[in-house]
This record gives structure tokens, C-alpha cells and sequence, in this order.
């Protein structure tokens, strides 16, 4: 599977009260917590996003709470994938539950905010068009690009 989008950058710690904050949660409706996704950390993000588009962070990305509504408003507001030096354990795997492509890179901090990147999730391949630079991320065992490909867990278990 390849993806292609341009990059939203930020930066240590995005904590899932920024992804989503607390004040939408009353919702589950994925269309509705797009909206408001990034919203406390980038008030422009919803204007800016665009299908296809690849969040890229530093360390930590999507620590605090264990919300399942901030991959979801990830993956509503139309991001493909989201690609960090490290993410929260929690994170990890609501995003891989409900189908969010999500790649570990130890040099996610060299790619910049607008940088075109070409993606091969199946060899974990990370091409960055704009700075002719080439990263390599640790892709997925079958079983999980799986699960990704079908949109999720309990799609794959229902496809199955």
C-alpha cells in the first residue's frame, strides 16, 4: 500500500487532549469530531487538511488519556497517516484498531511542515519528494496491514 500527502508537522508530546479536546467528546460521530481535530494546537489545521494529508511528529505523539476518539478524528478529518519518532502505547493501538496507518521513524524530525512524502507502508519506505531524503520506518507484519487495509479491527474480524 502507498500513500502520498503533504505534511502537517509538530512537534515532542502531542497529548490526545489537543488531538480532540475534552469538550467534543460528548460526540462519537467521526464527521463531527473531524471538526474540531487539532484544533487546541493548530487552530488552522481543519481549513489546511486535505485528503491524503500525512501528520509527521517527534516523540510521544498521542500520550495522555486513552480517548479512542483521537485517531478516529484523525482518520475522519481525511489523513492517511500519521508518522512519528514515537507514539504513546495507548495511541498505538486505537489507531491500528480503527484502521489509521501509523509509522515509527526515528527521523521524523528531519521532514518539514509542507514537504510531499511518498510512502510504501508495506516496506516502511518514506520518500520525501521535497528534500530528495529517503527514511526508512519498521513496516507492519502482515497480520496488522491487515487489519489497517480492512479499516480496522472489527472490520477485519468481520470480514474474516
Amino acid at each position: 500500500m502507498t500513500i502520498q500527502g503533504n505534511v502537517h508537522k509538530y512537534l515532542d508530546n502531542v497529548d490526545t487532549d489537543v488531538i480532540i479536546p475534552a469538550r467534543y467528546l460528548n460526540s462519537s460521530d467521526p464527521a463531527e469530531l473531524a471538526k474540531h481535530c487539532m484544533e487546541d494546537i493548530d487552530a488552522d489545521f481543519v481549513r489546511n487538511v486535505r485528503p491524503g494529508n500525512i501528520i509527521v511528529a517527534r516523540q510521544n505523539f498521542g500520550c495522555g488519556s486513552s480517548r479512542e476518539h483521537a485517531p478516529l478524528a484523525i482518520k475522519a478529518s481525511g489523513v492517511s497517516l500519521v508518522i512519528a519518532c514515537s507514539f504513546a502505547r495507548i495511541f498505538f493501538r486505537n489507531a491500528l484498531n480503527i484502521g489509521l496507518p501509523i509509522l515509527e521513524c526515528p527521523q521524523a524530525d528531519e521532514i518539514r511542515a509542507g514537504d510531499e512524502l511518498t510512502v510504501d507502508l508495506d516496506a516502511g519506505v518514506i520518500k520525501n519528494r521535497t528534500q530528495g531524503k529517503e527514511y526508512k520506518a519498521e513496516p507492519f507484519p502482515p497480520f496488522l496491514r491487515n487489519i489497517i487495509e480492512k479499516g480496522g479491527l472489527m472490520e477485519a474480524i468481520a470480514r474474516k
